[in-house]
């Protein structure tokens, strides 16, 4: 039970995170911003997914489907540190 909680918790601050990124990108647009938010955005969904893998849906193996919203939003935080002009 307390390591749902832990999952629930870590889902709600990822969203929390991402939206508040999103919010100040609306403000300031800077790119650093969006690609932060955007890698926070898909840390939540994986976060979700990690929550329904082992809480709801414990008889399923769901580790793959979590990880590629995990990979891709590094992947977009590297594309915003390495491509975007300064």
């Amino acid at each position: 039970m307390m390591s749902a909680i832990v999952y629930l918790m870590c889902a709600l601050t990822s969203v929390i995170c991402a939206g508040l990124l999103f919010r100040n990108y609306g403000r300031n647009k800077t790119p650093l911003l969006f690609w932060s938010s955007v890698c926070f955005s898909c840390l939540a969904v994986n976060n979700i997914l990690l929550f329904a893998d082992l809480v709801v849906v414990a008889r399923f193996d769901l580790s793959i489907l979590r990880t590629v919203p995990a990979v891709a939003g590094f992947a977009a935080l590297v594309w915003g540190f390495t491509w975007e002009p300064r």
